[in-house]
């Protein structure tokens, strides 16, 4: 049963990740002035992979339980967030909606982890490192919109 319902869940991952490859960073992103700790373009692809290993068991841990109920509505919200944003910021180009993206993914992962928390430990410490990734990419997303003004007037 636990197997399944990872599987499940790191379906609902890979799908989000697809976005990806629909909407590729292209010429557009390269193009664009960003801040010096910008992470180089190797590592977004093996953190996501990780995060979504993480994410994937700790919602089959929470699914498990007879309590889970609150934190799985928080999981479905994120993944939600978390598939929109590269539509938005990479295909529409949307700086500054990507970055309100951003903050609604950020407090609903925060919701996550925090009811993920109250139904099993480990559960809830899977998702930190997703929350640290989540503020970097908020960070960065901000930065891309402060320094290219004129982008981020489109949006």
């Amino acid at each position: 049963m636990f197997i399944g319902l990872f599987c499940i869940f790191l379906v609902a991952c890979f799908a989000a990740g697809t976005t990806g490859g629909l909407f590729p960073t292209g010429e557009w992103y390269k193009a664009l002035k960003k801040p010096s700790w910008t992470p180089p373009d190797w590592v977004f692809p093996v953190a996501w992979t990780v995060l979504y290993l993480c994410m994937s068991y700790s919602a089959a841990l929470v699914a498990s339980a007879p309590d889970g109920g609150i934190g799985l509505a928080f999981w479905a919200l994120q993944i939600a967030f978390n598939t929109l944003w590269t539509p938005v910021f990479f295909g529409l180009r949307r700086i500054k909606l990507g970055f309100y993206i951003l903050v609604g993914l950020w407090l609903s992962v925060a919701g996550t982890m925090v009811s993920f928390f109250m139904v099993n430990a480990l559960a809830g410490c899977l998702f930190i490192p997703y929350l640290m990734w989540v503020s970097i990419a908020g960070a960065l997303n901000l930065a891309v919109w402060r320094l290219n003004p004129e982008e981020a007037n489109f949006s």
